[in-house]
């Protein structure tokens, strides 16, 4: 057997290594002699290899598992301002989910204009504060790091459609590799299992055949007495 990577040159999309599956022991090991603990420490780094990136991409799903949600969310809210502001008649988007924007907002006063919007926002957790919002053409968008911008209405819907897009794809790919992960830690466990049972039952055949040669030199001793 060759010192070198065990992983085959076959890769999924996103680079990684698909795991050979060993199907003759001998053969993969390169004779009937050779010793298997380096190829079973081989199988364990790649285990661990496997393993790790399949915590990372454990992690990263369960962010934008988290993270896609509030970006639809906010799409939905500045989509809402937008058509609001163009004079579209549209139904609250949060009605169904028991938040406090009102129906009145639609309503308009006798000269035309129209009520302020009234809202809550959250604070906290468990904390959530009620805010009355004028008529504007700009929302301010968290991007993260403590940074946040302006952007009107159009770009905004632009930014967060673009976002949220990123992000289901990413979440696809992500659940794509996860599952191909896991394909190769079965595949490498399953070929580790192999060439320990091949090893035990190797060992155990030079000792069947050491007892039996020994037997057949007592048995000669014996006779030549």
């Amino acid at each position: 057997m060759s010192s070198g990577s065990i992983f085959t040159e076959e890769k999924n999309p996103r680079g990684i290594p698909r795991a050979p599956f060993i199907e003759n022991v001998e053969a993969h090991l390169g004779g009937p002699d050779v010793e298997v603990e380096p190829t079973l420490k081989q199988f364990q780094d790649a285990l661990a290899k496997y393993r790790y990136m399949d915590a990372n991409l454990t992690q990263r799903r369960q962010g934008l598992e988290e993270k896609i949600p509030d970006i639809k969310k906010t799409l939905t809210m500045v989509e809402y301002l937008q058509e609001r502001r163009q004079g579209k008649s549209k139904a609250n988007p949060f009605e169904d989910q028991g938040d406090d924007l009102e129906d009145e907002d639609e309503d308009e006063e006798a000269d035309g204009s129209k009520e302020p919007l009234k809202t809550t926002f959250e604070l906290n957790d468990t904390l959530y504060a009620e805010a009355e919002l004028e008529e504007t053409d700009t929302v301010f968008l968290w991007l993260g790091a403590n940074v946040m911008l302006s952007y009107s209405l159009p770009a905004a819907i632009t930014l967060l459609r673009s976002k949220l897009a990123l992000a289901e794809s990413s979440l696809r790919t992500s659940i794509e590799d996860l599952e191909f992960l896991r394909e190769q830690v079965t595949v490498m466990e399953v070929n580790t299992a192999r060439v320990y049972n091949w090893d035990v039952k190797r060992r155990r055949e030079r000792r069947e055949r050491g007892e039996a040669q020994g037997s057949g030199s007592s048995t000669k001793e014996i006779e030549g007495t």
